[in-house]
């Protein structure tokens, strides 16, 4: 049976997931939409489909399965809820949206309408992120002391001069912190559990918009463990995201999604650093435009296979919603650096697959 996929959006994250869709047997790209019509016919000429600029006429599309958003962040939960209300279970890209009011408004919409909500993090498909995730979850690092991860990226001033929403908090909910680092605080997060308390600065250093462009965060988690959070799209000219895992019996550090080293007190089985760079290893650091769409075909395939078999997916609705909100805590404490440190509400863990 194929799954007809909807794709709302016809910018550059929305190719990426035609282009995954494309590749995942047993679905079909059958529908499109996008307020500029002219965009539309173009993305559907490339991509498949039938096009479309009229959103109940998309949402009408016969056979319609699920649809994937990728419109501006904040228009995540008008777009998801639109789509829940007519039966289509719905897989947004990341951040889920731009504030956990919206969250909270489009789970309902999606838990009342009972249709599957997801959220595009794929370094929950990598299999060596997720021997990572098996690995700190069963104690091979003993107790979790400090991590450091570091997202040292690139974006050129046309970036956002060439966009109207990006960099605006009306649409994008911020600046590097919620669009570009939000895969590592999801990360984080997946890894290490719920974060107690937030230490934050943040600055626009480089670029002429009304968010920030640099964050640091120092976050401590409800497990003890303290981690340092670094974020930018002013870092000329962008390298790989570095996280570093230091425990009282061994460390990891990673690259990208990569492996980069593992020492470890006792012996165990686990996925050699790869030393060769990936074509794409540094891709995002330095460029918007997603080459290699491995990690969303992976999360398409999981989503699909999560609709026939009533499981959760990779990342859900409520999943998602705690990277938002820790977003929302580190933003709160950069704005009033002289008060207490930000304590963030307890979430629950999710399960590592």
């Amino acid at each position: 049976m194929t799954t007809k996929i909807g794709i709302l959006g016809t910018g550059n994250i929305s190719g990426t997931h035609a282009r995954a869709a494309n590749e995942i047997a047993g679905a079909e790209v059958a529908a499109c939409w996008g307020r500029d019509l002219v965009r539309v016919n173009a993305f559907a000429k490339d991509h498949g489909g039938v096009p479309y600029d009229d959103l109940e006429q998309f949402l009408h599309h016969p056979g319609l399965d699920m649809v994937i958003v990728g419109t501006p962040s904040g228009l995540h939960a008008e777009h998801g809820i639109a789509a829940a209300r007519r039966g289509l279970h719905v897989l947004i890209e990341k951040p889920l949206e731009i504030t956990t009011a919206k969250v909270d408004e489009l789970i309902d919409a999606c838990e009342r309408s009972r249709v599957t909500l997801g959220v595009v993090f794929q370094d929950r498909s990598v299999p060596e992120l997720q021997w990572l995730a098996r690995t700190i979850a069963a104690g091979e690092l003993g107790e979790i002391v400090l991590v450091s991860a570091s997202v040292r990226w690139y974006r050129p001033p046309e970036y956002y001069a060439s966009s109207k929403w990006r960099g605006t908090w009306q649409l994008d909910g911020g600046g590097a912190l919620m669009n570009q680092g939000i895969h590592t605080v999801d990360l984080l997060l997946w890894l290490f559990g719920d974060v107690a308390r937030v230490f934050a600065a943040t600055r626009t250093a480089l670029h002429q918009i009304e968010v920030e462009d640099t964050a640091v965060a120092c976050l401590e988690f409800t497990s003890g463990a303290e981690a340092t959070l670094e974020v930018t799209t002013a870092a000329y000219p962008g390298f790989p995201r570095r996280l570093e895992i230091s425990g009282t019996r061994g460390s990891i550090v990673v690259e990208g999604d990569r492996l980069a080293r593992v020492e470890l007190t006792t012996p165990a089985t686990w996925p050699q650093p790869r030393t060769e760079r990936h074509p794409s290893s540094n891709a995002s650091a330095t460029s918007p435009i997603v080459r290699d769409v491995r990690g969303h075909r992976r999360v398409i395939e999981d989503f699909v296979q999560a609709i026939a078999t009533g499981r959760p997916p990779l990342c859900d609705g409520r999943e998602g919603r705690r990277s938002v909100a820790l977003v929302e805590a580190i933003y709160a404490a950069a704005a009033a650096p002289n008060v207490m440190p930000r304590e963030v509400p307890h979430l629950p863990r999710a399960d590592i697959p």
